[in-house]
């Protein structure tokens, strides 16, 4: 059973913006000869996230939302004490990021089947930016049969 190991690279923009990434997931299972198995997809970064969930704008705009509300950037936390800490000279204050992540999740597995990805009718992967802009990279392990299903 073969494991391969590929990466993502997404360009991301200011703030907090979701992106679909099941087209470069997949693309990369088309790279492969892998046909069943499953694909572990992982953030590489401390304020980025995964889920499973519509890509749909108003539901993302609903989800922005909610995790401004979930963590405020404007409240007070301890992690933005950067005179306090020792940080490049370039840090953000951004603990109400690293909090929104802590709150979703840092990796998703996938299930292949037939070289396709196994979601549902309204799944996709999504990539969560919760502190851009930033070059960000997600990881994927694709493991499983050569072959196809009897």
């Amino acid at each position: 059973m073969p494991i391969i190991n590929k990466f993502i690279e997404v360009e991301t923009s200011q703030g907090i913006n979701i992106y679909n990434i099941t087209d470069k997931i997949q693309n990369l299972i088309a790279s492969t000869s892998i046909k069943n198995g499953q694909v572990l997809v992982f953030s590489r970064h401390t304020t980025t996230a995964l889920a499973i969930n519509e890509y749909e704008v108003r539901l993302l705009e609903d989800v922005k939302v909610f995790l401004r509300k979930l963590a405020p950037e404007s409240d007070r936390y301890l992690h933005n004490d950067l005179h306090l800490r020792d940080v490049p000279p370039d840090e953000p204050m951004n603990a109400h990021s690293h909090l929104m992540a802590m709150m979703l999740s840092t990796s998703e597995v996938i299930p292949i089947i037939e070289g396709k990805l196994g979601l549902g009718t309204y799944q996709s992967v999504l990539f969560f930016e919760l502190d851009g802009p930033r070059k960000r990279t997600i990881f994927c392990q694709l493991s499983g049969d050569e072959n196809e299903l009897i």
